[in-house]
C-alpha cells in the first residue's frame, strides 16, 4: 500500500524508468499485467488500459481500493484449483503452491488480444511468458521481475533465442527492500 502511494512499482528502479520512458512514447499503452499491486496502480496512472490478473482473492480486493480513479484497469481474480494430475495442468514452483493448478490464470491473457505491455510478476512465470509472447505487439516490452531465480533465467534465454527478443537485464536497488534485485526487459528484436 505505501509503494503505491509513493507511485513506484516494485521492480527495480532502473526497469521502472526504462518502462516509464516507454509508456510515455506510447500515448494510450494497452497493459497485460499477471500479478497486481504497486505496480498495478503505477500502471494504470501511465497507460490508456490495464488488464491484470490476481490469483488471490484477499489480495485483490487490497488493490482494488488503491486503483486510482479515472483509469482503465480491469482486476480480473483467477484462483488457482488444486492440481489432479491432468495434462495441460501448470503448476508454480512457489512453496505452498506446487499441489495448485495455474492453467487458467495463465491463459487468461488468450481472451484480450495484444499488448504494448506485459508484466509478469505472478506465479507460474515460465508458463506465463510462453503465453504472453503471442500476445506482444510488433515493438512490445516483457517485463518479468524477480529473475534472480534459475528458472527464470532459463526461460527468459530459451524465449530470447526463440523469438528474437533483446533482453536488458537490470539489477539494483527496488524500492522497500534493502538489497538488490533483478529484472528483466524482453522486446523483440528489430
Amino acid at each position: 500500500e505505501e509503494l503505491a502511494a509513493l507511485d513506484v512499482p516494485w521492480w527495480t528502479f532502473d526497469s521502472a524508468g526504462l518502462i516509464d520512458a516507454f509508456l510515455a512514447g506510447r500515448r494510450g499503452a494497452r497493459v497485460f499485467e499477471w500479478g497486481s499491486g504497486a505496480s498495478t496502480v503505477w500502471l494504470a496512472r501511465r497507460s490508456g488500459r490495464v488488464v491484470t490478473v490476481e490469483h488471490d482473492l484477499a489480495w485483490a480486493d487490497v488493490v482494488r481500493g488503491l486503483l486510482p480513479a479515472g483509469h482503465v484497469v480491469d482486476l480480473q481474480t483467477v484462483p488457482a484449483v488444486p492440481a489432479v494430475g491432468a495434462p495441460g495442468e501448470v503448476r508454480s514452483a512457489k512453496a505452498g503452491a506446487e499441489d495448485l493448478d495455474f492453467s487458467a490464470y495463465v491463459a487468461a491473457i488468450d481472451e484480450h488480444g495484444e499488448f504494448d505491455l506485459i508484466v509478469i510478476d505472478g506465479r507460474a512465470r515460465e508458463a506465463c511468458l510462453a503465453c504472453a509472447l503471442p500476445h506482444l505487439a510488433r515493438d512490445g516490452v516483457i517485463v518479468v521481475d524477480n529473475v534472480e531465480r534459475r528458472r527464470y533465467r532459463d526461460a527468459i534465454a530459451a524465449s530470447a533465442a526463440a523469438d528474437d527478443l533483446d533482453v536488458t537485464w537490470t539489477r539494483g536497488l527496488t524500492p522497500g527492500l534493502p538489497y538488490p534485485t533483478r529484472t528483466a526487459l524482453l522486446r523483440r528484436g528489430r
